[in-house]
């Protein structure tokens, strides 16, 4: 067997194994992570511009420490760090933990920025007519901020996807994981890790046409 039929032969046994952890383990996991990260962030920013001092602090502290920190080095304290204090674990929930986490502290900001690029001037308005602070932030700023914060969004959003590849270090058997026991037993990591990044490279080039239809799309509302 000549050298190209042999790395044939690995792709296409490659395949399969990496495509399932892919739809099972790669994109669940960046799909929840990413929500319950967007909750935490839309409820970050708007403890930020509330006018409540503890709360303001305590989610600077957050943002602080999330984006001032590696991911690679909050998975390691969330998976491997916590069980010395009696906290453990499974990776999946320490995964999420740590994603939704970091996902916050960075999609805070996109959310923080979009609220405030809203008119005072329509707040004001609203008050005006009796509106609560709340009613105000769902009727009237909410959609708007949507719209403004899709583009920053999407990117963490295929960021996200991209770094999911970091769980491969605490275990969890993901596309990447995949592909290096595969590549430890066929002992070619190039081909493997190639294939590995077209993977990505084309479930990222889907994401990326998908929010440029979003983009036009919500473009005709402005």
């Amino acid at each position: 067997m000549n050298e190209t039929s042999r790395i044939l032969e690995l792709v296409s046994s490659s395949l399969e194994p990496m495509a399932l952890a892919l739809l099972q383990v790669t994109i669940p996991l960046t799909i929840i992570s990413f929500l319950l990260g967007l909750v935490l962030a839309v409820l970050t920013a708007v403890a930020r511009i509330a006018n409540f001092k503890i709360l303001k602090q305590l989610s600077e502290i957050y943002i602080w420490i999330f984006r001032g920190t590696p991911l690679l080095v909050q998975l390691f304290i969330v998976y491997f760090g916590l069980p010395i204090v009696g906290i453990t674990l499974d990776v999946w929930a320490a995964a999420i933990i740590t994603f939704s986490l970091n996902i916050g502290a960075y999609a805070s900001e996109a959310v923080r920025a979009a609220i405030l690029s809203v008119p005072k001037g329509q707040w004001e308005a609203a008050t005006s007519l009796g509106m609560s602070y709340a009613q105000i932030l769902r009727r009237i700023i909410a959609p708007q901020a949507a719209r403004i914060s899709l583009p920053p969004l999407s990117n963490i959003f295929i960021s996200t996807l991209k770094d999911t590849s970091l769980v491969a270090s605490i275990t969890m058997v993901d596309m990447f994981m995949v592909a290096q026991r595969i590549a430890a037993r066929a002992f070619d990591p190039l081909t493997l890790y190639v294939l590995a990044a077209l993977f990505y490279l084309a479930v990222c080039t889907l994401l990326t046409f998908l929010q440029s239809k979003l983009e036009r799309r919500f473009s005709r509302f402005v």
